[in-house]
């Protein structure tokens, strides 16, 4: 699979977001599309590592008990249970070791959509000199969208890579699309040949 052909450098931020088990086909809270999105990614990880661009992975990682999950009045069925199968990142895609992997949502009385919400993350990435945020992985219209629009509150150029994307609710695509486009988020709609 061929990359977006979009040009990283060493002031660029490749930001994966959640794209684990439980968010991929068979997985308790699966988003449809979410495996299909693995080869494309990767060739986008391998652009951004040849460009000195670092590369980093959000995901959920929530307690047995979180306040997100249905039975405790949340609304979502329990998926990323810390350590389990389901929170684990898709077995196909290419992190590796300097891979920076960032866990969300950790608390037991507390949801975090965003990679930057209490992780530290845009502190992080400051102190790297990073200027530009690339976006992509699971879901767009939930925690892509958060994250996506944080990285715009912190400062960072960003730019939503479209193709790399998929929604819970697909008949939410363009409207969320729409949104990131008002806050300032570049969306890359379509592959460059």
């Amino acid at each position: 699979m061929m990359s977006m052909s979009l040009e990283y450098g060493p002031g660029d931020a490749l930001l994966v977001v959640d794209l684990q088990n439980d968010f991929c086909e068979g997985g308790a809270l699966a988003v449809a599309g979410g495996a299909a999105l693995v080869p494309g990614i990767n060739a986008e990880i391998a652009a951004a590592r040849a460009a000195d661009a670092l590369v980093v992975a959000s995901r959920d990682w929530h307690p047995v008990d979180h306040v997100s999950f249905a039975h405790r009045g949340g609304p979502w069925p329990v998926h990323c249970v810390q350590d389990t199968d389901g929170a684990a990142f898709h077995p196909d895609l290419a992190l590796d070791a300097a891979t920076i992997r960032v866990s969300k949502a950790t608390a037991f009385d507390a949801d975090a959509y965003s990679a930057f919400d209490g992780t530290g993350l845009a502190g992080y990435l400051r102190s790297r000199g990073i200027e530009r945020v690339f976006v992509c992985g699971l879901a767009l219209d939930v925690c892509v969208r958060a994250t996506a629009l944080d990285a715009r509150r912190e400062g960072f150029t960003t730019r939503l890579l479209g193709p790399l994307c998929a929604a819970v609710v697909p008949e939410a695509a363009e409207e969320t699309l729409g949104a990131l486009r008002d806050a300032g988020v570049e969306v890359v709609a379509e592959r460059v040949p």
